[in-house]
């Protein structure tokens, strides 16, 4: 077929893979970060989506697209840029998450009636970093640019939208839309009126197209693929299917999993995304996962994850009777948003340092399986966990993971995933206009190169170390599942 690229636009940067279109070897590789400086340090909460662009041209400088038939689009899913009816945008894209849009999720959560009217209408419970409320900050906020809003896209369907040269046309996929929280992956439609809910009027959205419909062509003839949401596209390009799962150690911690229908869960602990495949990836997030690590390596006085780990194999499974509860941040999975962390089975045996390590690697293992469990209760088939995140090299969480997660864990090699799911896409969109593949099959990549952990005879001692943990959860916060 030839030879295609993906581009991800994430928070930070643009990076590109060129990609052989039938195998899926990378070919060629560009990187660029955006060029966006807060105030503070920080990272910003309102980008000026032409900065994407900017990064965008230069990650592709040096001939690195000469030959490329399609390009697929990766960007940021809760990133959202509100447009005039002219289509120039109204203010910067509103990105990420901060404590300014917490207000204004709970506001919608209350103008809806409550947290399970939003799980029955799109499959999630408003969060500071949706798009949907943000368009409540907006209207409460910054009312006159509210009110000039008359398109809403999200980043990966501006940057299609761009690369396109700005058509009438405009589009997304399932999985961007998914994140939206006006777009149900249960019934496969808008809800307009969420909009109006949060933004005071309706707005033009974009149409949502298949997982392997072209978005257009460009003046030059390259077709651009639908594009969609950085989470979809990393599982896509992972090649993870029915009976894998997802488990992503950053800060906080994240559970996903292909399955074939939407969840609808009322508590909200299930996000219902659809994937970028025409299947479904629901999710399950937790406050607290590599911050239960840092903050332990602090208490020891430890400089760094690995001296963490290093001194966590010391102690044996179990920790001598120390559990520790890791909830440092409150929590969402179980929904504790006010409650603190818990240490328990202190003894005069139990008191070092090692066991305290072990602990903390334990309890953060633990909660990632309490969230994996909420999948599974729900039918969701789990025969392998891919674990992600610089955080799942260390020692300790490969030595303990798989007995506790009681399955195959596989840790891939890094590589740039996203940006990779979205040349496959660019691939499967090219091979199906070229009549070379199936709308409904996509293209067979070889799989992520990556180490494979078994439980193996250690499984009994994982589960019992679980129940151990369930144990002080159910004592501490009897109910809390």
């Amino acid at each position: 077929m030839g030879i295609v690229a993906g581009l991800d636009s994430s928070p930070d940067f643009t990076r590109i893979v060129v990609c052989d279109s039938d195998t899926g070897a990378v070919l060629r590789q560009g990187y660029a970060p955006h060029p966006v400086e807060s105030p503070d340090g920080g990272r910003p909460s309102d980008v000026d989506p032409q900065a994407w662009l900017l990064s965008l041209g230069e990650a592709a400088g040096g001939g690195l697209l000469e030959g490329v038939q399609a390009i697929g689009v990766s960007a940021q899913q809760n990133a959202v840029v509100p447009l005039d009816a002219q289509g120039n945008t109204v203010r910067p894209a509103m990105v990420g998450g901060d404590k300014r849009t917490q207000v204004a999720a709970a506001d919608l959560i209350d103008a809806l009636g409550g947290r399970e009217a939003w799980a029955q209408a799109v499959g999630c419970v408003p969060q500071a970093a949706q798009p949907v409320t943000k368009l409540r900050w907006l209207a409460r906020t910054e009312p006159e640019n509210a009110q000039r809003t008359a398109i809403l896209l999200q980043a990966h369907d501006w940057l299609v939208w761009q690369l396109l040269g700005r058509p009438i046309r405009r589009t997304t996929d399932r999985g961007g839309a998914s994140s939206t929280g006006y777009w149900s992956a249960a019934t496969g439609a808008y809800r307009p009126d969420l909009v109006e809910v949060a933004l005071g009027h309706q707005a033009m959205l974009p149409e949502v197209i298949g997982p392997a419909d072209a978005a257009g062509r460009t003046p030059e003839g390259l077709l651009i693929s639908v594009g969609t949401g950085e989470t979809m596209a990393a599982a896509f390009g992972l090649g993870i299917g029915l009976g894998d799962a997802v488990v992503s150690l950053g800060a906080s911690g994240s559970v996903m999993a292909v399955h074939p229908e939407a969840l609808v869960d009322g508590s909200g602990m299930i996000t219902a995304l659809a994937d970028a495949t025409g299947m479904h990836l629901p999710v399950v997030t937790t406050l607290n996962a590599v911050r239960t690590l840092r903050g332990a390596a602090e208490l020891l006085g430890l400089p760094d994850l690995e001296s963490l780990s290093e001194l966590a194999m010391k102690s044996t499974p179990g920790a001598h009777g120390l559990v520790l509860l890791p909830y440092l941040e409150g929590e969402r999975t179980p929904n504790l948003p006010h409650t603190a962390g818990t240490l328990a089975g202190l003894r005069r045996e139990s008191m070092k340092a090692e066991h305290l390590a072990r602990a903390a690697f334990e309890g953060m293992l633990c909660g990632l399986a309490d969230a994996l469990d909420v999948l599974r209760a729900r039918g969701v088939e789990v025969r392998r966990v891919f674990l992600l995140g610089p955080a799942a090299e260390l020692p300790a969480v490969q030595a303990a993971a798989p007995s506790l997660f009681g399955t195959q864990v596989v840790v891939p090699q890094p590589a740039d995933y996203a940006a990779i799911g979205a040349a496959r896409q660019a691939a499967w969109a090219l091979g199906t206009s070229q009549g070379s593949l199936d709308a409904r099959t996509p293209p067979v990549w070889q799989g992520a190169v990556a180490q494979v952990l078994e439980p193996g005879e250690e499984l009994a001692v994982g589960q019992a170390v679980r129940q151990q943990f369930v144990a002080v959860r159910e004592q501490t916060h009897p109910g809390a599942f």
